[in-house]
């Protein structure tokens, strides 16, 4: 399994940015897809954002679709979510997770049965 640790979650009011990190241990970083998740409370743990594992192709749920940003840097085994516009509705736990295939994927990787590694989460908390 990839270990993953995220960080940067915060408190912010209501317009504001944060960027979110996620730092994975493992040799197999570049070659995956890595996927952001969010999980209000209460609710179900949904799709955010995910980038392939050259950072060709990115995805977004239409939630966030214009406001995040996501991101990844190979030689630092790290992914990013750069987050503007925040709005109350985005307060949830934050989670990031490594794919569980290697390379090229047939098809948009939303679904969270999909990733196989996930991160403990950060708590991003936007006030009105």
């Amino acid at each position: 399994q990839v270990q993953l640790v995220e960080s940067g979650g915060g408190l912010v009011q209501a317009g504001g940015s944060l960027r979110l990190s996620c730092a994975a241990s493992d040799r197999t970083f570049s070659s995956r897809t890595m996927g952001w998740f969010r999980q209000a409370p209460g609710k179900e743990r949904v799709f955010a954002a995910a980038i392939t594992w050259s950072g060709g192709s990115t995805y977004y749920a239409d939630s966030v679709k214009g406001r995040f940003t996501i991101s990844r840097d190979n030689s630092k085994n790290t992914v990013y979510l750069q987050m503007n516009s925040l709005k109350p509705e985005d307060t949830a736990v934050y989670y990031c997770a490594a794919h569980r295939n290697l390379g090229f994927l047939a098809g948009p990787p939303k679904g969270p049965w999909e990733y196989g590694s996930w991160g403990q989460g950060t708590q991003v908390t936007v006030s009105s």
